[in-house]
Order: structure tokens, then C-alpha cells, then sequence
């Protein structure tokens, strides 16, 4: 299950665990990113809790959790190699997983159309 929310991040639910990244939209955004700060492994994190944080040539940006859960693995080799973050494989690059404790706070996220016609 695919669901966006309004900070231009990404979440892929499968069972009770939640792969978040950041939109195309978001990356174009940015520009070229230059620092990528992960969350640990272990670290209990509330809905809207901002766990990560992207730094480009423009601006820094947090990147929240979309639920209450634990950091369960995160993506270090998106920190290793910037260049890998492109709007192009935005959708293919997931920032950390998280194994959710409450798959409620998912609900008010949007869905692909939704998400298209805000950032349209």
C-alpha cells in the first residue's frame, strides 16, 4: 500500500512495516543534496517525529515519521552515494523502514491521485 503525505514523503506499508522516503516532487525540490543524516536503528519514534533530515545546496530539510513505530533498518547506502538520489529513482530509494505500532496514523495519508492533484 502505497500513501503520501503532505511533506512530499513516501510510505510502502507491508504487513506492519512502513518503508518511507521522499517524493520525485521533494528531490526537485531540494536540488543537489549534499548531507544525508539517517535515523538509528532502535529509536522509538512518535507520528510526525522528525527523524531524518536531507541537506542540499538550497535549503535543509526534516523528514518525519508517518507513524508511532520503531526504526527497524535504514538505507546507508543513500548516504554513501548522494548521486543515487535523483527524482528519478526517488520511488526506488526508501530512507528508513519503520515497524509500526499504531498502522492508524497511516489513515490520513493521501494516495497516489491525491497526492498528484496537491502537488499538480
Amino acid at each position: 500500500m502505497l500513501k503520501f503525505s503532505e511533506d512530499h514523503e513516501w510510505v510502502n506499508v507491508t504487513g506492519d512495516i512502513a518503508a518511507v522516503g521522499i517524493s520525485p516532487h521533494a528531490v526537485e525540490q531540494l536540488g543537489d543534496i549534499v548531507f544525508v543524516e539517517l535515523p538509528d536503528i532502535g529509536l522509538a519514534v512518535s507520528k510526525g517525529d522528525a527523524v531524518a533530515v536531507f541537506e542540499s545546496v538550497k535549503a535543509a530539510s526534516d523528514i518525519y515519521s508517518p507513524a508511532a513505530g520503531e526504526i527497524i533498518d535504514v538505507n546507508t547506502a543513500l548516504a554513501d552515494d548522494l548521486s543515487a538520489i535523483t527524482p528519478e529513482s526517488a520511488m526506488d530509494n526508501w530512507l528508513f523502514k519503520v515497524k509500526l505500532s499504531s498502522p492508524s496514523d497511516l489513515d490520513e495519508m493521501m494516495d497516489e491521485d491525491q497526492y498528484k492533484a496537491l502537488i499538480g
